[in-house]
């Protein structure tokens, strides 16, 4: 019986000939990362570790500290580090959401098996890893064992056929994805086909992350050219990526026609099944515009937004917030330019930090205000107050809104 991609790789680091959906495997992993949360909150330190040179730690989420709860986590992080010779410690300075920091440092591999406890881990999917979420405690035991299971899940398979417009991201593909189809709770979700090729890398990175808003397991591409090129690129060589078996055994096979997509948002609370394209939705006045996140915080994000911006200004009463993935994603794109046009048009861009995304600082919305974000959810308070509304979309759709002051196309503002 044929294999998925991803029970290819469970397979792999169970040490199976094969496995199938149902079964339990323990299996070995290849990289666990610890963010700061995971110090601020409820840190124990260990009496040893698993191996230092499988583990890294990332200063992510409240950075810099905003908080005295913070800071201690800080300090605890820095013990740690030096305590177990940890090398890949990403302190401040060095910084950045998690999941941006570890595609910057090849830590997510094709074929490999990574752990973190941040629920959008599933964005390294992006780089053919089996990329999972977890909890604090499993991480910490992952940490000291270099081991976990996991049931296999059935798997679905998007395959992508056709060539994405210039004016299609990956988000507008999750969007028209989640809309469509729904949640995926326990599933797993595999993406490929002939129309992979023209979907770049940051847009995958979109797409895999966004794989939590549905509740899947895994979110999981398959190797081509262009993630090698990637890979390359970053100096990331030995690893073995895992392909699907031409017989593999899927829940369900959908065909995505990406010549026939456009730019989506989702309206507030989830974007399962609510989703809609830009276009059709009803004029929606906004009080803050949003672009930044694991899901689309990345260099090439910040380019379309700046290429929407230049000229332009941001409309009255509009906040605009803008906060690249990572320390590295800022010092390149201020080198760039794009910074000089985003803050020349009005827009406010912060240090790299997961900030107004998950409403712990740096843009938290007030009662009764509406928000349209590029980040990885919309759900009820997710950003601030309960009483705000968060619709979501691409970087070029906030972008565009920020400008006209409502939810817009941003076709009609680029022409």
């Amino acid at each position: 019986m044929g294999m998925t991609v991803i029970e290819k790789i469970l397979a792999r680091k169970a040490g199976l000939d094969t496995v199938a959906a149902g079964d339990t495997v323990v299996v070995d992993v290849d990289m666990t990362v610890l963010i700061d949360l995971q110090f601020a909150t409820m840190w124990i330190p260990p009496t040893r570790i698993h191996d230092p040179d499988k583990l890294a730690v990332i200063m992510d989420h409240a950075v810099p500290a905003p908080t005295i709860k913070d800071a201690a986590g800080g300090s605890h992080a820095r013990k740690f580090a030096a305590d177990f010779g940890v090398t890949r410690f990403y302190d401040v300075g060095r910084h950045g959401i998690c999941h941006q920091v570890i595609a910057e440092n090849g830590l997510a591999r094709p074929g490999e098996i990574l752990a973190c406890t941040d629920s959008h881990t599933c964005a390294a999917g992006a780089y053919n890893t089996a990329a999972r979420g977890l909890g604090p405690a499993e991480v910490y035991s992952i940490m000291c064992t270099g081991a976990t299971w996991f049931q296999v899940a059935p798997t679905i398979r998007y395959q992508l056929d056709g060539v994405k417009p210039d004016t299609v991201s990956g988000k507008d593909i999750f969007l028209h994805i989640a809309d469509a189809y729904g949640d995926a709770a326990n599933l797993n979700l595999e993406f490929g086909g002939p129309g992979l090729g023209s979907i770049p890398m940051h847009d995958r990175r979109t797409i895999a992350t966004q794989g939590a808003e549905v509740s899947a397991d895994f979110s999981t591409f398959e190797a081509d050219e262009v993630l090698t090129a990637f890979l390359d690129d970053r100096g990331v060589t030995g690893y073995t990526a895992a392909a699907a078996d031409p017989d593999a055994t899927y829940r369900e096979v959908r065909h995505i026609d990406l010549a026939a997509l456009q730019p989506y948002v989702a309206r507030p609370g989830t974007v399962s099944r609510n989703g809609l394209p830009v276009s059709a939705l009803e004029r929606q006045k906004i009080d803050q515009a949003f672009i930044g996140s694991c899901a689309n915080g990345q260099l090439e994000d910040l380019k379309i937004a700046a290429n929407v911006l230049r000229g332009n200004t941001v409309a009255p009463g509009v906040r605009l917030l803008v906060t690249p993935a990572s320390q590295a994603v800022y010092r390149e794109a201020m080198r760039l330019g794009y910074l000089q046009d985003l803050a020349d048009a009005g827009a406010v861009v912060t240090n790299s930090t997961c900030g107004a995304c998950f409403g712990y600082h740096m843009g938290v919305l007030g009662p009764g205000e509406v928000c349209i974000t590029s980040s990885t959810r919309n759900f009820t308070g997710r950003m601030g107050s309960p009483d705000a509304q968060i619709f979501m979309a691409s970087p070029a759709t906030v972008a565009a809104s920020a400008i006209a002051g409502y939810i817009t196309d941003a076709r009609s503002v680029t022409g």
